[in-house]
C-alpha cells in the first residue's frame, strides 16, 4: 500500500484508484449490514424527506482505492502504487447547470479526472430535494455564487481564467446579462472552451425558456410522436431530451478541447440543447426522400404494436425475435393450442402492425402459461433476446452491471452505504468516485482564498481554426444496426472522415431505411467481404489509416473476422478501438444479443412509461441504442485526449446496459433493497402532478410546468380556477391561445402541444436558418431531408456535407486513397471481395 497523498480542498485530488470491474461490488450487490452510519440521524432524516444537504467528506470506497475523511480542509486518498490519474486530470470545469442534462455531462468529466467545480446559486440547486442529485454531482466540488452579485461575477471571472470548461444553463440574452455571452468570453477568455446547455438553440424563438422536458416535447411535437393507452398526445415519461443532451455536451466540450489542444488554437462554443437531443431519437421517424423505398415510406409506424408479452405471473416480458422454432417452451405452448387455436387467437390480432411476428396473438396466449422466469430462462438458454419489464431501480441489482463497474458502492453522509448508478463506459485509466456530492459551498472557501495564487491559463497561441472540431481524426466504422453506427455519425458531423465498412450483402439495417438512414450521414461507404482472405490487405490498409476503429459486432463474430483488438492492435499500435455491445464487456451475458426494446424494460421506463394500472408501453423513440452510442463517444474521445498526451492507443467500451443504468440514477441501493421512489405517471398518461402535466383545452393541448414554488396558485388564480383538482374543468372550456396568454402573463411556464409535427418541423424556415434540418442527395432515395446539427459551435460549422452512402458508394476511392493500386482493387471486385455502387465513378464524393 503506497503512502496516503494529501492535498488541500482547493487542490485538484488525484482520482481514487479502482480495481478490476466488478471487485469493489460483489455479484450480488450484497452491502454491509450498516447501511446508515452511527451518529448521522440528521442526515437520514433530511434523506427521509427528500433533501439532499451532504455534510464535508463522504468517503468512497471501491475496494482497492478508499478515500476518506480528514481534518476540516483536507482530503486524503489510499491506494495502491503506481495509481495513475485520470484521463482529464489537470482538465477544469465549471459546471453551472441544474437538471439533470448539464449535471450529468460534467459527472462524465469528472470522473474521467477533471477538476469540476459545481457553481451553485445562494440557495443550492434545486435538485437537491432529489436523489439523482447525490449521482449526477458526484466527483465535484462546490462554491456558491450570487451571479446577480457583482462582485460574485467577478470570482467567476477569476475562476474561469484558471478553468478549461464552462457548462452553463443560460439562453444567449441570459448569459451576455451575467457576462457570460460566447463573444464576451471569446475577448476574455479565448482558451475556454463553453458548452451552454439550454432548452432550445440560440435564435430559437424559445431559446431563453426554461430548460423542462415536458415543455421541450409538448413544443416540438413529440408527445404526438407515441401511441399511449388513449387517443391523442401523452406525457413522455422518459426525459429524453435531458438524457441525450447529457452526452451531447459532454461530446461537444470534448470535441472543442480536443481540438484546442492539438496546436494552441481557441476553445470556443459547443452548445446543445433539450431540443436536440430530444431530436436525436426521433431523427429515424422525422425524414422525408424525392424517391424512398417502400421501407423508407413504411418507417415506424405510430401503431406498431411492440412484442411485450404479459406471463402467468402478471409480470411482463419484451421479447426481440420470434421465437416459435428456437425456444422449446413456445414451440410446446404452439403445439398444445393446435392450429385452430393458432389461428383463433391470431385473428384477434390481425390488425396490429407486428411484423416477424406471425403467430403474434398465438404467442400472446402461450405467455399467459407459464411464469416469466420460466419463458426467460428458456429464451437465454437458446441464443434469444429477451428482458423483463422491470421496476424501476431493479436494474442496479443486476450482476452484470456490478461485473461491468456499471454500478458503484459509496458511503454518503446522507444516504449511508449505498450503492449509485456508475460510468457507463470504460477506459483506460477507467473513470471513477473521487468523492461524494458536496455540500453545499463545501468548496467555496478554498477555492477562493485559491484563486489569487494560482495562475491564469495561457492564452492559445493560435487563431481558430475555420473547420469543425474532428477535422483530421479518421474513423473506421464497422457498425451495424444503429447503436454501433449513431455514434461515428456524430463523429462525422463534428468533423470526423468516416468510412462506413459493412459486408457486400450491406448493414443489416439497410432494409429498415428511414432509421439506417438515421445514422450513417457523413460518411464514405466501402462494402467488403470480410469472409474472404483477399479483403484482409484492404482491410488492414483502411485500419493503419485510422485513428479509430468504432463497431458493435458481437465478439465472437469480430474475432471470427479478425477485427478484434488484439489482432488490429498488432497493425495500428496507436488505435483507439471503440466497442458498444449490450451488456458489457464481462460477465456471463457479455456475448448475449441485445436491442434498445430490452433496456428500456430493464430500466423499469417501460413500466413507467405506460402508467399507474396500465400495461407496460415501449417508447418508439429508441432512447437506449442513442444513449449506448453517444456513451461511446464520450470515451472515444477521452481515449483520443489520452493518446494525444501519451501516445497510447487502448481498448474502449460502452453497452446498454451501463447507458440504462445510469438513467436509474434517481434510485439506489442501500443493504441489498431499492430506495427512492420516483413520480408514477397518472392513469390517463397526461402528467405527474396537477403541475406538471397535459391538459385539453377546448381546442387542443397544452403543456403546464408549474414545478417552481408558488407557480401553481398562480397558475389557477390565471385561470380562474378555485384550486388545482379544477384546472382539468377550467382548461376544458378555454382555448389554447387564451390558456397560454393567461398563464405567461402569471409567469407560469406553459406550451402547446403540437400535433403532426414531422413535415412542419422539416418545413420551418426558422429551424432550416438554425441548421436543425439537413438536405443533401442520396445515392439510392434523390434529395434527403433529416434532422441537422446537435450543436451549435459558434465561428465553426457542423459538416453535415454527405448522404447516407449507397451499399459501396466510395469502395474504389476510399481503398486507392488507403494505398491499394487499382489493379488489385479491379480484381476484388471482378471476385466479388469488393463492391462499388454501380452510379458512382469512385471519387469519393457523394
Amino acid at each position: 500500500m503506497a503512502p496516503a497523498a494529501r492535498t488541500t480542498a482547493s487542490a485538484v485530488p488525484r482520482a481514487i484508484p479502482t480495481p478490476a470491474p466488478g471487485a469493489g461490488v460483489p455479484e450480488h450487490l450484497h452491502l454491509a449490514t450498516h447501511g446508515t452510519v452511527p451518529g448521522r440521524r440528521e442526515g437520514r432524516e433530511a434523506a427521509r424527506a427528500g433533501w439532499y444537504v451532504a455534510r464535508p467528506f463522504a468517503v468512497v470506497r471501491q475496494c482497492a482505492g478508499v478515500g476518506r475523511a480528514s481534518r476540516a480542509g483536507e482530503y486524503e486518498e489510499e491506494g495502491p502504487a503506481g495509481a495513475r490519474p485520470g484521463i482529464l486530470h489537470g482538465v477544469r470545469v465549471v459546471d453551472c447547470t441544474e437538471g439533470i442534462a448539464g449535471p450529468v455531462a460534467a459527472l462524465l468529466l469528472a470522473e474521467a479526472g477533471a477538476d469540476v467545480v459545481k457553481v451553485e446559486r445562494p440557495g443550492g440547486d434545486p435538485a437537491r430535494r432529489s436523489l439523482g442529485f447525490a449521482t449526477w454531482n458526484r466527483s465535484k466540488r462546490s462554491m456558491a455564487l450570487d451571479l446577480e452579485d457583482d462582485g460574485d461575477r467577478l470570482v467567476l471571472d477569476q475562476l474561469l481564467a484558471r478553468s478549461d470548461i464552462l457548462l452553463h444553463p443560460f439562453g444567449p440574452g441570459r448569459a451576455a446579462d451575467l457576462g457570460l455571452g460566447d463573444d464576451l468570453l471569446a475577448s476574455r477568455h479565448p482558451h475556454l472552451v463553453v458548452g451552454a446547455v439550454t432548452a432550445w438553440p440560440a435564435g430559437h424563438p424559445s431559446a431563453e425558456g426554461p430548460a423542462d422536458d415536458l415543455l421541450v416535447t409538448a413544443r416540438l411535437g413529440l408527445c404526438d410522436e407515441q401511441a399511449g393507452h388513449r387517443p391523442g398526445p401523452v406525457f413522455l415519461r422518459f426525459p429524453f431530451g435531458s438524457w441525450c443532451a447529457a452526452y451531447l455536451a459532454a461530446v461537444g466540450v470534448l470535441a472543442r478541447l480536443l481540438q484546442r489542444d492539438r496546436g494552441g488554437a481557441s476553445g470556443g462554443p459547443a452548445h446543445t440543447s433539450l431540443a436536440q437531443g430530444a431530436l436525436l431519437p426521433t431523427m429515424m421517424h422525422w425524414a422525408r426522400a424525392a424517391t424512398p423505398g417502400p421501407s423508407f415510406a413504411f418507417g415506424l409506424p405510430k401503431d406498431m404494436v411492440p412484442t411485450l408479452f404479459e406471463c402467468a405471473d402478471g409480470r411482463w416480458v419484451h421479447l426481440m425475435r420470434c421465437a416459435d422454432t428456437d425456444s422449446p417452451l413456445m414451440v410446446e405452448a404452439l403445439a398444445r393450442l393446435g392450429p385452430e387455436g393458432i389461428d383463433r387467437e391470431n385473428a384477434r390480432f390481425a390488425s396490429s402492425t407486428t411484423m416477424g411476428y406471425p403467430n403474434f396473438g398465438a404467442n400472446q396466449a402461450a405467455f399467459l402459461t407459464r411464469p416469466s422466469h420460466e419463458w426467460l430462462a428458456d429464451f437465454w438458454a437458446n441464443d434469444i433476446p429477451a428482458q423483463p419489464a422491470a421496476a424501476y431501480g431493479e436494474i442496479l441489482s443486476d450482476a452484470q452491471a456490478a461485473a461491468n463497474g456499471y454500478v458503484v458502492e459509496v458511503d454518503d453522509p446522507v444516504l449511508g452505504r449505498v450503492v449509485q448508478a456508475g460510468t457507463p463506459f470504460a477506459t483506460t485509466p477507467r473513470s471513477q468516485v473521487r468523492r461524494t456530492a458536496p455540500a453545499l459551498d463545501q468548496d467555496g472557501p478554498s477555492l477562493r482564498a485559491a484563486l489569487a495564487a494560482e495562475p491564469a491559463r495561457p492564452a492559445p497561441t493560435l487563431r481558430r481554426r475555420a473547420g469543425a472540431p474532428l477535422e483530421g481524426v479518421r474513423v473506421l466504422d464497422l457498425g451495424n444496426f444503429l447503436a454501433g453506427p449513431l455514434g461515428p455519425m456524430l463523429l462525422a458531423d463534428l468533423g470526423a472522415d468516416v468510412v462506413k465498412l459493412e459486408a457486400t450483402t450491406g448493414d443489416r439495417m439497410r432494409r429498415v431505411e428511414r432509421p439506417f438512414a438515421a445514422c450513417q450521414r457523413g460518411k464514405r461507404g466501402v462494402a467488403l467481404d470480410l469472409k474472404s482472405p483477399a479483403a484482409r490487405p484492404a482491410l488492414e490498409a483502411l485500419v493503419r489509416w485510422a485513428d479509430v476503429v468504432h463497431h458493435n459486432l458481437r465478439m465472437p463474430a469480430a474475432r471470427s473476422l479478425g477485427v478484434d483488438y488484439e489482432t488490429l492492435r498488432a497493425v495500428n499500435p496507436e488505435l483507439v478501438y471503440c466497442h458498444t455491445s449490450s451488456y458489457g464487456p464481462k460477465g456471463e451475458r457479455a456475448d448475449w444479443p441485445g436491442y434498445d426494446q430490452l433496456f428500456q424494460a430493464a430500466a423499469g421506463w417501460e413500466v413507467l412509461g405506460g402508467g399507474r394500472g396500465n400495461d407496460p408501453m415501449w417508447f418508439r423513440f429508441g432512447f437506449m441504442d442513442h444513449l449506448c452510442a453517444t456513451a461511446s463517444l464520450v470515451a472515444t474521445l477521452l481515449a483520443l485526449h489520452h493518446r494525444d498526451r501519451t501516445g497510447e492507443g487502448q481498448f474502449v467500451t460502452s453497452s446498454l446496459l451501463g447507458a440504462a443504468v445510469l438513467t436509474n440514477s434517481e434510485s439506489f441501493l442501500r443493504d441489498g433493497t431499492l430506495v427512492g421512489a420516483v413520480p408514477e405517471l397518472d392513469h390517463g398518461q397526461t402528467g405527474l402532478s396537477p403541475g406538471e402535466r397535459l391538459y385539453q383545452a377546448a381546442d387542443g393541448w397544452l403543456a403546464l410546468c408549474a414545478r417552481e414554488d408558488g407557480q401553481l396558485g398562480a397558475a389557477c388564480r390565471a385561470l380562474g380556477a378555485p384550486d388545482p383538482a379544477t384546472l382539468e374543468e377550467r382548461l376544458a372550456a378555454t382555448t389554447v391561445a387564451g390558456a397560454l396568454a393567461a398563464l405567461a402573463s402569471a409567469g407560469v411556464p406553459s406550451e402547446p402541444v403540437l400535433l403532426d409535427q414531422a413535415e412542419a418541423f422539416l418545413d420551418d424556415p426558422t429551424n432550416q436558418s438554425l441548421g436543425l434540418v439537413a438536405e443533401y442527395v442520396q445515392a439510392d432515395w434523390g434529395k434527403l431531408t433529416q434532422i441537422g446539427a446537435f450543436w451549435q459551435l459558434g465561428e465553426l460549422q457542423p459538416a453535415l456535407r454527405l448522404a447516407p452512402p449507397g451499399l459501396g458508394e466510395h469502395t474504389v476511392a476510399v481503398l486507392q486513397e488507403v494505398g491499394l493500386e487499382a489493379p488489385v482493387v479491379d480484381r476484388l471486385l471482378a471476385e466479388g471481395v469488393a463492391v462499388q455502387w454501380p452510379g458512382t465513378a469512385g471519387t469519393g464524393v457523394a
